[in-house]
């Protein structure tokens, strides 16, 4: 006779039997392990990163142009040399680009004085420069504003009291910080004229409190970033030349 049926059903029996235990999670402990030079490498893992590391550093190395000086987002006090640079080279550089797509240009560029996070270092500008001041995924859009959105935005701008870097547009303040002057391409802003203002998207959507982009006639998106934008730019130049001026500025 094959008991083997009948052990295998009195198993089950049995386990069906058994008191279920329940447990439950008391306390999870943790700890915190430093990587330091002090951790060896796995020379295995290593020598199948080692070809893409040293292919990206070749990218990231590459020489674009040239800075005869040192330049900091903090060398202003409404607008800096680097701001100046960074607005300048989205304006040059995404201009062609929208007028290709819309038979319309860019009046103004507007960006944040915290997005950007590096300095340019005197002496070589390389693809890593352009990484280290913008190393976020921000993308060029364009939005359309009437003038009485520029109103809001100039007014941002004079309570901000920050070098957002600008480019078109200018901007002067009096010693009370009230806007004595505002002109976009030489010229008094037009409250029932279209102007197209390019941003990141970051700004676009609220960022710094940059609310006065929703109200806009119509929204482009160029798919480019700024750092494409920068790198393109310090490409097209062989030695950058930013300069601190009177674009936006306090008279005493």
């Amino acid at each position: 006779m094959n008991l083997r049926p009948l052990l295998f059903l009195l198993a089950i029996m049995s386990l069906a039997s058994c008191k279920q235990e329940t447990f439950s999670l008391t306390k999870i402990e943790g700890k915190q392990i430093p990587i330091t030079d002090s951790i060896a490498i796995d020379k295995g893992i290593d020598s199948i990163i080692k070809p893409f590391r040293e292919s990206v550093n070749k990218d990231m190395n590459a020489i674009l142009s040239y800075a005869p000086e040192t330049y900091s987002k903090n060398d202003g006090d409404l607008n800096t040399a680097i701001g100046n640079l960074m607005a300048d080279a989205v304006l040059s550089q995404s201009d062609p680009i929208f007028n290709k797509r819309t038979s319309h240009n860019i009046d103004m560029v507007l960006l944040n004085h915290g997005g950007i996070r590096s300095i340019i270092s005197k002496g070589n500008v390389t693809t890593r420069t352009a990484f280290q001041i913008m190393p976020f995924e921000n993308s060029i859009v364009v939005v359309a504003l009437k003038g009485q959105q520029i109103d809001s935005l100039t007014h941002y701008l004079s309570q901000a009291k920050r070098a957002h870097p600008i480019s078109g547009l200018q901007l002067t303040l009096d010693k009370n910080y009230a806007i004595t002057e505002a002109l976009l391409n030489n010229k008094p802003i037009q409250k029932d004229k279209t102007y197209y203002v390019a941003t990141n998207d970051y700004l676009y959507n609220g960022g710094d409190r940059m609310r006065f982009f929703k109200t806009n006639d119509s929204l482009y998106v160029l798919d480019y970033k700024i750092r494409n934008a920068m790198i393109d730019y310090f490409k097209s130049v062989d030695t950058i030349n930013p300069v601190i001026d009177n674009r936006f500025i306090q008279t005493k």
